[in-house]
């Protein structure tokens, strides 16, 4: 038992009759390395610890937190939680967790290699990610920004009504950020590498995406308004799931803030959709065997062909719903109650490359970036509006860039209207995978 589950049920154990209290416990390390021309811009190491306490009686919550484990604190956060409960509104569903029988999967996230990794093999990865952008393509003229990044993550949580779980996890990954250059014009691209140890990764495949982003915009030109199919890269439909995953939990259907509320069992997208939530994969970066509230996560199909099969939820949703937790309680850190929220989405691939999904499209356009996407969605009437650049499509073959277009459409209509998705799955460090799909019949406005 990890000396964190420990302290986290002892401190459970302190619950009076009559009140429910969970414990929850967080240690994290995290170093950020950012190169500029050849040597350390700026180098950050933080190490953080917390605890957080909630405590429910008679309907009434009340949570503390402290930003250390000494003991004297931790008598001192319950006890605050204690009282902050007597202030609050009763409600009838509020409680902590139950154990619900499902047993954590048996994935292993932590890397011990990236624990054990030097600051100045960190900083060598970064320099060299800033070397091979600008040695990609000649068109390079410069880096915004090269960077390593990585986490050491280790949480409690134990509760007096059974729960007792932990997990620890690693990731890391690089990002760089091109400036390509050609005819006194300059364009933009970014490139990742995702891993969980150091050793998953690849140098190359970062710094090649940012060249091929940033080059393939140079040129760029505006396009005439018209209706055509778009084919949205992974980094695109990625940022897409999240607003979509948000409008499919229990929380935003009780308050009203959910375009998929009372619509379960519709079809709500095309046949070739299938949405899962799947935080057990240990391929995706925000991946863990447990959740906010110390309940094992679990893989949970949203849309299945098409079809809303399900909402995600925390136990307070859970309740509230008539339903029960499906391991979706989320945090932010220590400071604040769990609420819900989707861990690790993705769309099923489907079986051909992106490369065919173009060559099927006689007009249409390569979205390779969004601007203002949070901003520009409603997520009760489903309408969204977002800038965005990318690369016209004319008789299956990649034309001319294009830039300062806006696409619009609403979230249903972009859902129902997809004609393919693509087998290229790509996990970024984000909690949504991305993959290429194809939606017809979209609003381009331009010149």
């Amino acid at each position: 038992m990890s000396e964190l589950l420990e302290t986290a049920k002892r401190v459970a154990g302190w619950a009076k009759p009559g009140e429910q209290v969970e414990v929850f416990l967080v240690r994290e390390q995290d170093t950020e390395v950012r190169a500029y021309n050849g040597e350390v811009e700026s180098l950050t190491a933080s190490e953080s610890h917390g605890v957080g306490v909630r405590v429910v009686r008679d309907g009434r919550q009340g949570y503390a937190y402290a930003g250390a484990l000494d003991e004297s604190l931790l008598s001192e956060t319950i006890a605050e939680a204690r009282d902050n409960a007597t202030f609050a509104q009763p409600d009838e569903f509020n409680g902590v967790a139950v154990d619900d029988g499902v047993a954590p999967a048996d994935v292993d996230l932590f890397r011990s290699d990236l624990a054990m990794l030097p600051t100045d093999d960190k900083v060598a990865m970064a320099i060299e990610l800033e070397r091979a952008t600008l040695a990609a393509d000649p068109r390079i003229v410069g880096i915004e920004s090269a960077e390593f990044v990585d986490t050491i993550y280790e949480s409690a949580v134990a509760t007096n009504t059974g729960i007792a779980s932990s997990t620890r996890e690693t990731g890391c990954y690089l990002s760089t950020y091109a400036l390509a250059e050609a005819d006194g014009e300059t364009q933009t691209g970014f490139g990742f590498s995702v891993g969980r140890s150091p050793s998953e990764l690849d140098v190359s495949v970062a710094a090649a995406d940012a060249a091929v982003r940033a080059t393939r915009l140079l040129g760029a030109v505006k396009a005439p308004t018209s209706r055509l199919t778009v084919v949205l890269d992974p980094w695109v439909t990625a940022q897409l799931l999240g607003i979509i995953g948000h409008t499919l939990t229990g929380e935003a259907v009780l308050k009203g803030r959910s375009l998929f509320a009372e619509r379960m069992g519709e079809e709500v997208a095309s046949s070739s959709i299938t949405l899962v939530d799947e935080p057990t994969d240990p391929a995706a970066f925000t991946a863990s065997t447990v959740d906010g509230e110390g309940l094992a996560t679990r893989a949970t199909k949203l849309i299945d062909g098409g079809v809303l099969s399900a909402f995600l939820h925390n136990s307070y949703s859970g309740r509230r719903s008539g339903t029960a937790s499906t391991g979706s309680a989320v945090r932010a850190g220590f400071k604040g109650a769990p609420s819900v929220g989707a861990q690790a989405l993705r769309i099923l691939p489907g079986s051909r490359n992106p490369a065919d999904l173009i060559a099927d499209v006689d007009l249409g356009l390569l979205v390779q970036e969004v601007s203002g996407l949070h901003s520009g969605v409603n997520p009760v009437s489903g309408d969204f509006s977002t800038g965005a650049e990318g690369v016209m499509i004319r008789g299956g073959e990649l034309a001319e860039p294009i830039r300062e277009i806006t696409i619009a459409s609403t979230l249903q209509r972009l859902l129902q209207d997809v004609i393919e998705v693509g087998n290229d799955l790509e996990w970024l460090p984000m909690s949504a995978a991305g993959t290429t799909i194809a939606v017809a019949d979209v609003t381009m406005s331009g010149s």
